[in-house]
Order: C-alpha cells, then sequence, then structure tokens
C-alpha cells in the first residue's frame, strides 16, 4: 500500500519540488541554530530576533501594495459587504485570527462581523493538522461557495510559498464568481514561481486575480513559514483592515513596530525556555492558560505538532489518542461549546462532507475541550500529577508570561489588537522553536521531525534526508529511491519518530 501511495506522489512530484524557493532554503544566518538552542540560549534568541527584526524591516518597502489592498477592502466594507481571509496551515490560522481581531474589536464595531476568516479543513484544522487537505484545489473552491461568497464580496488568498493548491483553487473561483478582483498574497519571487510551479504560473498570469508579493527571505527554521512569512502576511492584511487606503498610516505602523521590537529586551525567554524544555525532559506537561491571547497561543501551540513531529492535541473522543506534551485551556469557560466561542467569537464553523466529517465536523471538533476542567482530564489521561500552568495574558500594560516561579511582564505601550498579538506571535514563535531546539527536534536549521503529511512536505523529507547524507559524506541515492524508501519507513515508524533520520539510518 505504501510504494502505491509513493508511486502516485512520484507521478505528481514534479509539481512539489520545492527546494528552489526562497521559502524552503535554509537561512544562511542560522546554520548554526541546534547547536546555540543547546548550549547558547541567549545567542540563539538573540539569533531569531534579528531574523524577525530583518523580516520587518523589508516590509517597509510594501506599504503602497498594502494601502492599495486596504483601499479594495475600504470600499467593499463601505457598501456593506464582506471580506474572505483563506489560508492554509498557519495562513489558515492567521486568516482566523484576523477575524477573531476584528470581532475583538481592530476595526471597530461597524465592521467587525464582515471579515470572514476560513482554513483548509474548517474550524477543526485550527487545532489539529488535517493531511492532504491543502493538496485539492476543489476544496478551496468548495468551502468558499459554502460559505456564501457572492459576486460582491472580496476574497484574499493567503499562502506563504504561493503555490498552496487549495488557496489557489478558492483565488481562482474567487476570481470567476466575483465582480471584485481578488488578491493573492505570497512570499517568493514571481520568476521562481512561474518557472517551477505551473499552478502558480497560472494564478499569478491571471490579470483577474491582484496579487501581493510579500518578500521577506528565507525562515529562520528552514521551511518553517509559520514564522517571518506568516508574521508579515499577518501584519499586511492587518493593517489594510485598519488604515485602509493610507498609505502614510501603514508605514507609520511597519516603522513603529519594527523600532519597538528592535529595541525590546527579550532575554528572559531564556528562563521559560530553559523551564518548559526541563518539563519535557522530565517527561511532565505544560498546560497554558489564557483569557485574553487565545488563538494566538493556540496557533502557536498547535503548529509544534506538524513542525516537530509532536503529538497533537488530543481529542476526548479518541481515547487512544497520546497525550500531547502541551495543551491549552480557557479557564472562565465551563463546557467545549463556551470554550471555543469564547476563542472563536463566534460558533464554530465545522465542514460536515460525508468523506471528511470524521475529523472535520462538528462533533470531532468540539472532542478537543479547552474549558477550566482540562487539567483534570488530563491528569486522569496521563496519570502524572505534573501539569505546570503557564499563563499568557493581554494586561493594560503589554504582555505578561508566568510559569512557576518564572514571570515576566512586557510593556507595549499604546500597541492595539493587532500588533500586541503579533509580537505575541513572534516572541511564542521563537520560544517553542527554542524548545524544541533543546529537545534536539532539528539539525542545524533544518526540520530532521517535519512530518510528511502532504506532498509539499514529503517533498521536504526527501530534500532533507539527501542535504543530510551529503552533510555526512554519503552519496544520497536518487530522488526516485529516496522517496520509496522515506513511504516505506513512514509506515513502520512512530508518531513522534524524526523520519529524516530514520530515513538516513537506512542509508
Amino acid at each position: 500500500m505504501s510504494q502505491d501511495a509513493c508511486e502516485e506522489f512520484l507521478k505528481v512530484a514534479p509539481q512539489f519540488k520545492l527546494g528552489k524557493l526562497v521559502t524552503e532554503r535554509p537561512h544562511p544566518d542560522t546554520t548554526d541554530l541546534s547547536l546555540l538552542a543547546r548550549e547558547d540560549l541567549p545567542g540563539a534568541i538573540a539569533c531569531l530576533k534579528a531574523v524577525d527584526d530583518k523580516a520587518l524591516s523589508q516590509m517597509r518597502g510594501y506599504a503602497g501594495k498594502i494601502a492599495r489592498l486596504g483601499s479594495d477592502i475600504q470600499t467593499v466594507l463601505r457598501r456593506g459587504n464582506r471580506v474572505f481571509l483563506c489560508g492554509c496551515g498557519a495562513t489558515g490560522r492567521l486568516s482566523i485570527a484576523l477575524e477573531v481581531f476584528c470581532r475583538e474589536g481592530m476595526m471597530g464595531e461597524a465592521s467587525q462581523d464582515r471579515v470572514v476568516g476560513f482554513m483548509a479543513g474548517g474550524d477543526a484544522a485550527l487545532i489539529k493538522s488535517i493531511e492532504n487537505f491543502e493538496d485539492r484545489p476543489s476544496f478551496g473552491k468548495r468551502q468558499l461557495l459554502e460559505l456564501g461568497f457572492s459576486e460582491d464580496d472580496l476574497f484574499i488568498g493567503i499562502t506563504e510559498g504561493g503555490e498552496t493548491p487549495y488557496v489557489i483553487g478558492a483565488t481562482e473561483a474567487a476570481a470567476k464568481y466575483s465582480n471584485r478582483k481578488p488578491w493573492f498574497l505570497y512570499c517568493n519571487p514571481d520568476d521562481r514561481l512561474i518557472r517551477l510551479v505551473e499552478r502558480s504560473a497560472s494564478v499569478l498570469g491571471n490579470n483577474g486575480i491582484s496579487k501581493l508579493n510579500l518578500q521577506v527571505g528565507s525562515m529562520a527554521l528552514s521551511g518553517s513559514t509559520r514564522m517571518q512569512a506568516s508574521t508579515v502576511q499577518m501584519a499586511a492584511v492587518g493593517w489594510a483592515l485598519i488604515h485602509g487606503h493610507d498609505r502614510e498610516k501603514i508605514l507609520s505602523g511597519l516603522v513603529r513596530l519594527r523600532e519597538f521590537w528592535d529595541g525590546l529586551e527579550i532575554a528572559p525567554l531564556a528562563d521559560f525556555t530553559n523551564l518548559e524544555a526541563r518539563m519535557y525532559r522530565d517527561k511532565e506537561y505544560v498546560l497554558y492558560q489564557t483569557e485574553s491571547c487565545g488563538v494566538t497561543v493556540l496557533t502557536d501551540t498547535t503548529e509544534r505538532s506538524p513542525t516537530f513531529s509532536l503529538s497533537p492535541f488530543e481529542n476526548n473522543l479518541l481515547p487512544g489518542d497520546s497525550p500531547s506534551l502541551s495543551y491549552l485551556t480557557l479557564p472562565q469557560a465551563h463546557d467545549p461549546a463556551s470554550a471555543w466561542r469564547e476563542l472563536l467569537k463566534r460558533s464554530p464553523r465545522c465542514l460536515e462532507w460525508p468523506e471528511v466529517a470524521a475529523f472535520t465536523g462538528e462533533e470531532f471538533f468540539y472532542g478537543f475541550n479547552l474549558d477550566s476542567n482540562c487539567e483534570k482530564r488530563r491528569r486522569q489521561k496521563t496519570g502524572s500529577p505534573h501539569h505546570h500552568r503557564f499563563i499568557v495574558e493581554s494586561t493594560d500594560e503589554g504582555i505578561r508570561w508566568n510559569l512557576g516561579p518564572t514571570d515576566w511582564d512586557m510593556a507595549t505601550g499604546t500597541f492595539g489588537i493587532l500588533e500586541k498579538n503579533l509580537i505575541l506571535k513572534m516572541l511564542l514563535n521563537i520560544h517553542s522553536t527554542l524548545v524544541m531546539g533543546k529537545l534536539g527536534r532539528y539539525e542545524s536549521n533544518l526540520m530532521t521531525y517535519v512530518k510528511p503529511s502532504n506532498f509539499k512536505l514529503i517533498d521536504r523529507s526527501i530534500r532533507y534526508v539527501r542535504l543530510l547524507a551529503r552533510h555526512r559524506n554519503i552519496e544520497p541515492p536518487s530522488y526516485p529511491e529516496v522517496a520509496r524508501l522515506l513511504f516505506e519507513v513512514k509506515d513502520t515508524i512512530g508518531p513522534e519518530d524524526p523520519i529524516v533520520l530514520k530515513v538516513l539510518e537506512k542509508l
């Protein structure tokens, strides 16, 4: 069976060989990241902070294009219509997060319910990655139309690499069904996408689609677009929503955030990173707790699973699920429905399609219970008394973290909802990446524990096997041979095993 699946992959592999894209290439400034995480944590923190700083600096050149996007948003909202934000994986979560921020007042009350964020797999994918969904462009079109997208609405498709089939399918559908040109956001050079990826060439060559290219270089952890790419895309769309066509306000916001980040002292992060990594090494668990930052904390903790081959958040309907290292609780919620309503600021939107409802439907979704009894259930499931609360809250002065004896209060001045969540996102990205570095979950800056759950990640796994083989002075087999070996190994390892390293062992 695995070899049948491999042969099916190899038939389409030319359209998923993405190693020459900038967002997939190793960052030259982080080649020692795994060593720094283990032996020089302050140096690792400074290194990752600097990569974010460079990405924010590069955004200044995009203020005019962001204003054009903002102008289209402004026109649609003034006429009483809706803006749809669509993504997959990290960009899907940022699309939903931006809707949540709007419902929390980011744009004022008049427009707060007219921004619709959705992602491949529906709301259930917010907390657990759904395999293969993003490889289907027809699913993007189907989900968009079922949400009631109309000819007077505006669509914004967000894909870090510019090649995600699901987002491309939804974008091309929007171009067909709406009187308004949809937008397509991405972070790779046009010429490379056009030359390497046929589906990207199709959307980039479509004059009925507006494009916004937000190149900021390679990711701090190779291919981990949950980091810099999703940060700049969230910032761009967020400022377009807030400021509309006002280029000067957008530019001012960019400059102010970058200057704040450049001057922010984040050395206290080391204490939290060391402490959380020690807890996991000691077979203990962490329960993130928040009343005010739910969607941002959930995004980071969810994305640790596919990035580092960790057990995802367990579902209460599946007692055989392995417990995740961390979980999220909203202490003011008393049942699953109130927890999710508090986090999303609306009722969930789940997919009841017969072919996928088992893992995208509402019943399954509510099996992820984030309410106030979360710790009690986790203690029963794990048989462990060691569940440490990591409190993350937005305060009037800024952001507060607490884990055991360690406290950190960060002053963020007069920043609004968007900027505070962007700052928190970058801090959590750095923190979780370095926790995983201390646990040996990547080598150099390569995701050796990547989960090959879709065609793009299968390609990434094959590339990393071949690259690390050369680092070990082994001449790797051909791409198809490594692919077949990877599919063979995939069926024999556990959910937390490093498939890249296991294939290397075979070599």
